[in-house]
């Protein structure tokens, strides 16, 4: 969950893990630690036709949500980080 300054996406204020409930670290409106946004639209044949959902996992919560997965998640070293 992402929290920004006066209701708009310009300055990052607070970002809280949905699984866990942890509040991340954010300085002067960037986020200082790994965290993992997703976000899906649903469309037409979907139970959630219509609906946007967001969420925000902190890096631990990541791997055990990851870690139930029958299919391993596809992993690749990048050389530059942005």
């Amino acid at each position: 969950m992402r929290e920004y300054e006066n209701g708009t996406e310009t300055k990052l204020m607070r970002v809280v893990c949905n699984r866990c409930g942890r509040t991340l670290k954010v300085e002067d409106g960037y986020l200082k630690e790994g965290c993992f946004h997703g976000q899906a639209a649903f469309g037409y044949f979907s139970r959630k036709d219509g609906i946007t959902q967001r969420f925000d996992l902190c890096e631990d919560c990541y791997d055990k949500v990851t870690a139930e997965f029958a299919v391993p998640v596809e992993e690749n070293s990048e050389t530059e980080l942005l």
